[in-house]
């Protein structure tokens, strides 16, 4: 099941015994749960009718109680557990694990409690993520994966805050952000007042707000990846951290960076100042097709660490991100 999917199901009054938000995109996940959350509870006596447990510290002893705990003065009980995964031990995994499969199947049949499990990596062959079937649902919760689903998230995005958009502008955002669809949003708002109450966002618009991170300090750290100067890569990355760029959006950067740098590298065309041109077609030599598309695949996986299928905290990421494309 979508986001998208969970959505009009709820709003059509629609409530499952038990959701899996399996995903690594948290914007996803979190909007899906409001979702549930919105439907579940109305208001009353909420504090006693919302369980919030953490995989890290739950046992199936504590999740059993609280799935099954009558609701006190309302009609619906929710229950939240996240990350069940992330229980320390791999014995304590497998027995939360079991616990959650046996929660979901005594959930089935009533309609009292709603369980609801957040987790960033689910593997599917796992008996505890197979346990979410009908009437239990898994939501896929991953941000688009080609250029076109990120291209119509911005569209989306833009016409929910009433911002029209002007001609190449989804594709711009869509290239300079990725797929950071929380950061996207965030850009819409931010274009959007930048054009001014009621005005058409340009590309103009685009070019000055997502001029965070300037361009000698991006293209100082592209060349010093390029270069294999590892060092100085990563003395720059904490410069540019240093000043207050947000993690995600530095990625976004050498994310928009490389994926043109592959597309010069194939002889497409790309915009921008002769002399920027000039320096792309140089990396993109310095660089070859195969090796590109290796950058590429480590970036994605360095976002997936960013938005939480991972222990590192961004920086230390990003910086191990920096390493591998400068080796």
């Amino acid at each position: 099941m979508s986001p998208d999917e969970l959505r009009r199901e709820v709003a059509a009054g629609k409530l499952r015994p038990a959701y899996l938000l399996a995903g690594a995109e948290p914007l996803l996940r979190d909007e899906a749960l409001a979702s549930i959350r919105g439907a579940a509870l109305d208001g009353t006596a909420d504090d006693f009718n919302f369980d919030r447990l953490s995989g890290e510290s739950t046992s199936p002893g504590r999740l059993r109680e609280a799935v099954q705990a009558l609701p006190i003065m309302a009609s619906h009980r929710l229950v939240v557990l996240n990350e069940p995964q992330n229980a320390r031990g791999a014995a304590a995994k497998k027995e939360l694990g079991e616990g959650v499969a046996a929660a979901v199947g005594e959930l089935v049949g009533q309609e009292q409690t709603v369980l609801v499990v957040c987790a960033a990596k689910a593997d599917k062959r796992s008996a505890w993520v197979k346990a979410f079937k009908q009437p239990a649902a898994l939501v896929e919760c991953e941000a688009p994966g080609k250029p076109a689903g990120v291209v119509a998230f911005v569209r989306k995005e833009a016409a929910d805050q009433e911002v029209e958009l002007g001609p190449g502008v989804a594709e711009m955002l869509a290239e300079r952000v990725g797929s950071q669809l929380l950061l996207l949003r965030q850009e819409i708002a931010k274009v959007a007042l930048l054009a001014g109450s009621g005005a058409r966002v340009t590309r103009d618009h685009v070019e000055m707000s997502t001029g965070q991170i300037a361009e000698q300090p991006v293209w100082d750290l592209t060349d010093a990846i390029g270069d294999g100067h590892s060092a100085d890569a990563v003395t720059l990355l904490g410069r540019i951290l240093g000043a207050g760029a947000p993690a995600p959006v530095v990625l976004g950067a050498l994310a928009s960076h490389f994926r043109r740098l592959a597309r010069v590298s194939r002889g497409g065309s790309v915009r921008g100042a002769p002399w920027m041109i000039r320096k792309l077609e140089k990396q993109a030599r310095r660089y070859g097709v195969s090796r590109l598309l290796s950058c590429l695949k480590e970036i994605h996986q360095a976002d997936a660490a960013l938005k939480g299928a991972g222990s590192l905290d961004p920086g230390m990421a990003l910086e191990r991100l920096v390493m591998r494309l400068a080796s």
